[in-house]
């Protein structure tokens, strides 16, 4: 009973880390809008970054938080330049030119992609109410996506959107190994230094940043500051803590939430009033991680132990006892 009741512990706390990091990362939409006002994608993901590992830096310098040993750093550096530089850039430089909705159908696509790198990296199975559950979410967000009147047209730049999805599934997916493998140094270390990898990796596309600093108004450096705190160290470091406690399938599902999230604070913080259809696709998009929660990556109970009846046997003079369930070789 205590097991269970630790197990269910165990599992809400997975589930309420990735739920804070999609709210914490659906607030980021208006925050990153604000600041492309006065920034390229490129500056303003550098200057969040940049504050990102300004702030780590120092919890790192006085010890509070262990970075992952120098054997994991090659993997690191390549996953933070894929999951953080490729990302950033690429999902930043395609929201400045294709269209709104086209960009939220497309991003959807993450957690399936994510589900099926999984299945082929770690090995994760994918049921068949698993696939049910993420398509009934991807249709919930397209509702979503239509009823908040946003034209769904598809452009040859909706490419760097799939690079996008590919290279957050990628880091999702192969960074699983890295957090089993070091609990020393757990969340924190890898989330840090993954966010370090990606900072480095933006530099060469921000070089005008320190001149463009001594122009902007203060809101917008205020804007960028929120970003480099709560979405990029709060929210990378719950979604890590979830990633590293759950199957990837059942964590990425979350992802189809985010739509309804950021309505949702449209709704409250600027009186965006959602339509019909917006809320019959929350409806499906929770409904459909909601099936995917309860199905994937469910844990196989392991077998009742057999209690060993040992006897007593009678051996004979120049006859070899062979021990009880095993074979003589």
């Amino acid at each position: 009973m205590n097991r269970d009741s630790a197990i269910l512990r165990s599992d809400g706390l997975t589930l309420v880390a990735a739920g804070f990091a999609i709210v914490v990362w659906s607030s980021a939409f208006a925050a990153i809008a604000y600041g492309l006002e006065v920034f390229t994608p490129a500056e303003l993901s550098l200057l969040r970054f940049l504050i990102a590992s300004a702030v780590l830096a120092v919890p790192i310098a006085i010890g509070a938080i262990k970075l992952p040993p120098v054997r994991d750093w090659p993997a690191i550096l390549a996953l933070g330049f894929i999951g953080i530089t490729i990302y950033q850039l690429t999902l930043g430089y395609a929201m400045t030119r294709i269209s709104v909705g086209a960009a939220a159908v497309v991003i959807a696509l993450a957690p399936g992609v994510t589900t099926a790198l999984a299945a082929l990296r770690l090995g994760e199975r994918i049921s068949g109410s698993t696939i049910a559950g993420l398509g009934v979410a991807f249709s919930g967000v397209v509702l979503i996506t239509v009823g908040a009147g946003r034209t769904v047209r598809f452009e040859p730049m909706t490419l760097l959107v799939l690079i996008s999805v590919l290279a957050t599934s990628i880091y999702f997916v192969w960074q699983k190994p890295l957090l089993a493998r070091n609990p020393d140094s757990g969340t924190l270390g890898f989330t840090a230094a993954s966010i370090f990898a990606g900072t480095l990796g933006l530099v060469p596309f921000g070089f005008n940043l320190p001149a463009k600093l001594a122009t902007v108004p203060a809101p917008q450096i205020w804007s960028a500051v929120y970003l480099g705190v709560v979405p990029t160290i709060f929210g990378y470091l719950c979604w890590n803590f979830a990633l590293s406690r759950a199957t990837a399938s059942k964590v990425s599902s979350f992802l189809y939430v985010q739509p309804l999230v950021a309505s949702a604070i449209a709704w409250l913080c600027l009186g965006q009033v959602p339509g019909m259809l917006t809320a019959i696709g929350g409806a499906l998009a929770i409904g459909g991680v909601v099936l995917t929660v309860r199905t994937s990556g469910k844990s196989v109970p392991p077998p009742a132990k057999t209690p060993v009846v040992v006897r007593k046997t009678t051996v004979r003079k120049n006859a070899l006892a062979v021990p009880q369930g095993c074979t003589q070789t």
